[in-house]
């Protein structure tokens, strides 16, 4: 029972592990790959790790649907019109403010400014954290993506991985423990084939040891027939010589 109990343990931690492993090398892989870079895109979406809580979750946004925080990775589809965005939606844009010029800012569009003639100007982003208004507006060339999604706290796990410990914890920990859990199962493995050859050549030494018995008995057996039929032949040899004589 205990050793059922084992074996079942170990293969839930193994199975654990290595669902841990692959989730952990797919998150690494595709937000290196993908995280921040406005060039690479997944099926038109594009990938970026919050850096601020701008848009966190506050008394003066609570009415809001949408919030994320910093350590949050968003997810942002590219706009088919970069221009015909409308006020309320979220986009991820390349910054023109002095403080954060060239970086990549998701803030929601406040009001869109158009030219006399009706087309987009740009677009008043601002931080519904803050409720202040970002310093430039966002020309339609420069928006990159709208919101669709977020997955919460990812970007800090993926920064935790970046640093020694996280990669010692999050991907060489459980690597060693598969190595070396496939280790001592090749060691059992080869121990309970050593014991079963041992097993498998004692029956044929048992059984041979039985077969030697057994054509041992026979030829003993043969011995005491032959025997017993070369003193019937005297025997009756002895017989027949007396009954000569009488008749002489």
């Amino acid at each position: 029972m205990a050793r059922k109990i084992w074996d079942i343990a170990s293969k839930v931690i193994v199975w654990t592990l290595v669902v841990f492993s692959v989730f952990m090398a797919v998150i690494t892989v595709s937000t290196v790959a993908t995280a921040d870079k406005n060039e690479r895109t997944i099926f038109g979406l594009r990938f970026y790790i919050v850096q601020t809580n701008s848009m966190s979750k506050s008394e003066s946004n609570a009415h809001l649907d949408v919030h994320f925080n910093a350590g949050d990775i968003i997810i942002a589809k590219i706009a088919k019109d970069p221009a015909a965005l409308r006020e309320g939606e979220i986009i991820s844009f390349i910054s023109a403010n002095s403080e954060s010029y060239g970086e990549t800012v998701t803030h929601m569009i406040r009001r869109v400014e158009t030219n006399r003639d009706g087309s987009t100007l740009g677009y008043v982003t601002y931080g519904t954290n803050t409720g202040t208004d970002d310093e430039t507006l966002v020309a339609p060339e420069y928006v990159l993506g709208v919101y669709v999604g977020k997955m919460p706290a990812i970007g800090q796990l993926f920064a935790y991985i970046k640093t020694t410990p996280g990669y010692i914890v999050c991907i060489l920990v459980p690597m060693l423990l598969l190595l070396l859990y496939n280790g001592i199962n090749v060691v059992s493995l080869f121990r309970r084939y050593k014991k079963e050859q041992t097993a498998q050549m004692d029956a044929q030494r048992a059984e041979l040891a039985a077969e030697r018995q057994r054509t041992e008995e026979m030829l003993r057996e043969l011995m005491e027939l032959k025997a017993q039929l070369t003193q019937k032949s005297d025997t009756s040899g002895e017989g027949d010589k007396q009954g000569a004589d009488t008749e002489a």
